[in-house]
This record gives C-alpha cells, sequence and structure tokens, in this order.
C-alpha cells in the first residue's frame, strides 16, 4: 500500500528534478503544454477513477446511484472554493511578470509554493480514498483501479513540479534549493493520503461521498488553475492538444489496469 501512497509524491520530485536539466526558464508553450496535459490527465482521472466507482458503490449497497456523487462532488467544489477564499494564492502556471523587484519576486514564488502546495491536498485525500474503498470488505473496487489514480496524478505531478522549480531557479535561487521546494510541495500527498486512510476506517458507509468529493476538489483545480493559466493568450491551441492526450492516456491507463 505504500508505495501507492508514495507514487504522486515521486511524480512531483522527478518533476522539480528538471531544473537540473534546462537551461534558463521554461518557454512559455512548454508551460501551457504541460498545463493542458495535468489538467487532461486530472480530468478523466476524476471520472474513471472517482465518480464511476462513486457511484457504483452507491448501487452495490443499494443506495441512490447518482445523489452520494452530485453532493460530495459538490461538497469538494465548495471546500476549495472555501480555502481559496480563506488563504489567497497565486496561480499554479502564472508567469513572472518582469520588473518586479527582487522582494516583490521572493514574495511571489513564496505564494506560488503554498498554491501548489495547498491544491496537492486534495489529490492526496483522492489517492487515500481509492486506496481506503480498495480494500474495504464491502468494496468491488479492485486495488488496480487505485493503482490507476496514483500513476495518473503522478504524471500530472511531473509538469507542477518542473513549472514550480524552474521558475524559482530563473529568479535567483540556486538549483538544489529550487529543487527542494519544488519536492516538497508534494510531501503533502502521501500525508493526506494517510490521514484519510486512517479516518475513513471510522466512516466507511460515506466512501461514496468522499470519493465524489476528492473529484469535486480536484476538477475546481482545474477549472480554476490550470484550465485559464493554459488557454490564456497566446498559443491557446497548444495546451488543447495536451489536455486531449492527458485525458486519452489516463482514461486508457484507468481502463487497462
Amino acid at each position: 500500500m505504500l508505495p501507492i501512497l508514495l507514487l504522486p509524491f515521486l511524480g512531483t520530485i522527478l518533476g522539480a528534478a528538471m531544473v537540473f536539466f534546462l537551461r534558463g526558464t521554461m518557454s512559455l508553450l512548454m508551460r501551457k503544454l504541460l498545463l493542458g496535459f495535468a489538467s487532461g490527465v486530472m480530468v478523466a482521472a476524476c471520472i474513471w477513477s472517482l465518480i464511476l466507482p462513486s457511484m457504483e458503490m452507491s448501487m452495490a449497497t443499494g443506495g441512490s446511484e447518482w445523489l452520494p456523487a452530485s453532493v460530495g462532488f459538490v461538497l469538494g467544489i465548495l471546500f476549495l472554493l472555501l480555502l481559496d477564499t480563506i488563504i489567497p494564492h497565486l496561480h499554479i502556471g502564472a508567469n513572472h511578470p518582469e520588473g518586479l523587484s527582487q522582494k516583490k519576486q521572493w514574495q511571489r514564488s513564496t505564494m506560488l509554493a503554498v498554491a501548489v502546495t495547498l491544491h496537492n491536498i486534495p489529490e492526496g485525500m483522492a489517492v487515500g480514498v481509492i486506496v481506503a474503498s480498495a480494500i474495504a470488505e464491502t468494496s468491488s473496487i479492485p486495488m488496480s483501479a487505485a493503482w490507476a489514480l496514483a500513476i495518473g496524478i503522478a504524471i500530472q505531478n511531473f509538469p507542477e513540479g518542473a513549472i514550480l522549480s524552474m521558475p524559482l531557479h530563473s529568479e535567483g535561487m540556486k538549483k538544489n534549493r529550487a529543487f527542494a521546494i519544488g519536492a516538497l510541495s508534494g510531501i503533502v500527498e502521501p500525508l493526506a493520503s494517510i490521514l484519510t486512510i486512517l479516518l475513513i476506517s471510522f466512516i466507511s458507509p460515506a466512501l461514496p461521498y468522499l470519493l465524489a468529493f476528492a473529484a469535486g476538489a480536484m476538477m475546481y483545480v482545474v477549472v480554476e488553475e490550470l484550465i485559464p493559466e493554459a488557454q490564456a493568450e497566446p498559443h491557446s491551441n497548444i495546451p488543447t492538444l495536451g489536455f486531449t492526450v492527458g485525458f486519452v492516456l489516463m482514461m486508457i491507463l484507468d481502463s487497462a489496469l
């Protein structure tokens, strides 16, 4: 079980490590492609790894097919909306405008790190919920579904880690420190997964709602953060291609496993 929980964190680490291999700043074109790709992976993961299992689990227990999925999804959206309201932050993919003072650039980088860390929490929750569902005696969800979700999140965490560590280095931060900050932004994911698993043992009847809750939280990140940044002019068609590849890849991955 531990390898599944650590897999998304590994994706963040590998992405942050790109700071050691790429020179200069990440191009706008590459940034948009990666943001679109991450969006596609997360949307597909929400549907096949969370929403559909939520509906199937509810039906298996004799409940309504759509009610837990609908309620949980809306609550997940509202939860992230509340967090964004309470804890203001910069958008994940935001470019760093020219002309900012060094102090302002460091403040912006700090807020960017907070934003990425904050949005890694629902992804960790999603893995925790699906793992807990897979090990539940009354669940029909296979452990392969947990692997599929963890792999998908790890894939989308790769560009996230790169998007964080590379701008930090371009603003003057040493590569080792930029890598550390980028990598550590993902440490909350296994922690959130473990905490969710521990809590679910007390509220197992709520698993269909929690699966959909995690989907809503992840979808909020896509709609509020990733897609708007990716579709900003210019090159708005590039992230669409990235989204298509990410969506299809995660769909195949989930179906194959």
